[in-house]
């Protein structure tokens, strides 16, 4: 239902130490932290690289590890800056990756400038929260299901319901999906939050009723029991307020970029 803010640029990517280590890059000045073959690598760059590296780690860095990383930057500045550096960086092919992740690098800076500056106001944030409200799905429903790898698998247990098996015990026994040992139950869900054969068939359905004939999704082939529906309630515009906020940022970042697509198709005529 909600966009996330930012998520509109992506794709290939270079770390922009490599970028720097091969001249397409400069950062501002900082201190120097180690020179190799005439380069000099600074503190913005030992930073950058630190950073992307431990992105992902939530505990602070070891000295072990530090140093590690600081080797693997200094072998990328070795390999970047040896005499066929300057020759294969104008094969074309490599030429072309440079200058593709330089752009998206610059692109992903441009999108987050814009949206850093984009101004939201209350009256704005009404007016999505309302939108949203409304193109949300009206119920939400309580289901199992009972997940195995074959359709044949599937049609053999619809064959069990109709012989009077119960279900939560053939979902414990029978399905490979995580929600097997407790008999399935998958808990309320909206629609949107399931894939679309899943979501449709339950919809579908009457309360009480299991499908008569498997339904497949990537995850395999899956048997539904739809236990119960209710009316859907939106989330309080104070609990998703920070969503909806960075929904209308996006929807002004996409405006900003239709313009600039839109001037650029000028310019090429």
């Amino acid at each position: 239902m909600y966009l996330n803010n930012g998520s509109y640029i992506r794709g290939a990517r270079l770390t922009a130490a490599g970028l720097v280590a091969i001249g397409i890059f400069s950062v501002a000045s900082a201190d120097t932290i180690f020179s190799v073959n005439g380069t000099d690598v600074d503190s913005a760059v030992v930073d950058l690289y630190f950073n992307s590296r431990l992105a992902k780690q939530t505990t602070p860095a070891t000295p072990e590890q530090r140093e590690a990383l600081m080797a693997e930057l200094r072998d990328i500045y070795i390999l970047a800056t040896q005499d066929d550096a300057a020759t294969l960086a104008n094969d074309p092919t490599i030429a072309a990756q440079i200058d593709l992740q330089k752009h998206s690098i610059l692109a992903q800076a441009v999108a987050k400038n814009f949206l850093q500056g984009v101004e939201v106001t209350e009256d704005e944030i009404l007016a999505e929260y309302a939108e949203q409200v409304k193109l949300a799905p009206p119920l939400q429903f309580k289901a199992r299901h009972i997940l195995v790898p074959t359709q044949s698998e599937a049609l053999e247990l619809i064959q069990q319901l109709d012989d009077g098996a119960d279900f939560q015990e053939l979902a414990k026994e029978k399905s490979t999906g995580p929600s097997g040992q407790s008999g399935g139950d998958l808990g309320w869900f909206s629609p949107n939050q399931m894939v679309a054969p899943f979501s449709n068939a339950v919809q579908a359905m009457q309360d009480g009723e299991y499908t008569s004939e498997p339904v497949q999704t990537q995850f395999g082939w899956h048997v539904i029991l739809r236990e119960e529906s209710r009316e859907a309630e939106p989330p309080t515009l104070e609990s998703s307020k920070e969503n909806v906020r960075a929904a209308v940022q996006q929807k002004k970042f996409q405006a900003y970029l239709e313009k600039l697509r839109a001037a650029s198709k000028s310019g090429d005529e």
